[in-house]
């Protein structure tokens, strides 16, 4: 795991530019729903899930792909924007409007997030990893501690 001492590794590559995320995951949620949910449910051939949640400034309600990582009875989200050097926008949605619906393959689940802490992480990361494996390479581009958040169901 990269600390915040350590240094993004040299030709680590860079994450791509944030317009170009923005376009794809628009892209990537209209045909999802397009098709009734029946495809476009991977990216790189990893599961993905849709994340619907409020918007910090916007207060609107917004729907991204996540990568899914099962945990518990719920997910964790990795906040990783491809090792960029800044959070995700979604990551301040969640910080201050942590109710969440999460759709996976159909399945809907209304989950409440919470940043997991500098204790969790060393048991979260492997979890984040077995489930897609380039959240290693994005950790090593950057110098952020990337934040995992903890969704668990409401009760």
């Amino acid at each position: 795991m990269t600390t915040d001492s350590a240094k993004p590794s040299a030709g680590a590559g860079k994450p791509p530019p944030r317009w170009a995320l923005k376009t794809l995951t628009r892209l990537h949620v209209f045909l999802h729903r397009l098709t009734g949910g029946r495809l476009f449910n991977t990216l790189a051939g990893e599961d993905v899930c849709f994340v619907t949640m409020k918007g910090a400034k916007s207060g609107r309600i917004m729907t991204i792909p996540l990568m899914y990582v099962p945990y518990r009875d719920g997910v964790l989200l990795v906040a990783s924007q491809g090792g960029a050097p800044k959070n995700p926008a979604w990551y301040y949605n969640l910080v201050k409007h942590n109710d969440i619906e999460v759709n996976h393959r159909g399945s809907r689940m209304k989950l409440r997030a919470r940043l997991a802490t500098s204790d969790e992480k060393p048991d979260l990361w492997p979890i984040c990893d077995q489930h897609y494996a380039p959240f290693a390479d994005y950790r090593r581009r950057t110098n952020r501690d990337i934040p995992i958040f903890v969704c668990e169901p409401i009760h």
